[in-house]
């Protein structure tokens, strides 16, 4: 069995390179994925601590978490489409419809 500690670097990482790609990135399409790349690695964290406490309690919470990416995704994914359909771009520099 995997100890603990290695499930909690990998998720830190997975966690870090998605904070990296939200905050420097420009395409919104990258940008989502990184905010998928973060719910991924908080769902990692849960099943871990989880299987280590012996509950189910973080498992369970992980459903709830895919649930929300699930809706997530569908949402982002018409936002996106929608936006460049009006704009011929996925560049979150050059999409400023909500300014004045």
């Amino acid at each position: 069995m995997v100890p603990i500690p290695y499930y909690l670097v990998l998720s830190a990482a997975m966690f870090m390179i998605g904070a990296v790609g939200v905050l420097t990135r420009r395409n919104a399409i990258i940008v989502f994925m990184s905010i998928e790349l973060m719910l991924n690695s908080v769902n990692l964290t849960l099943v871990a601590f989880s299987v280590a406490t012996g509950t189910i309690t973080g498992q369970v919470l992980v459903f709830f978490v895919m649930t929300v990416a699930a809706a997530e995704a569908a949402v982002g994914l018409a936002i996106i489409i929608a936006l460049y359909r009006r704009k011929q771009t996925v560049n979150l520099d050059e999409i400023n419809i909500l300014k004045w």
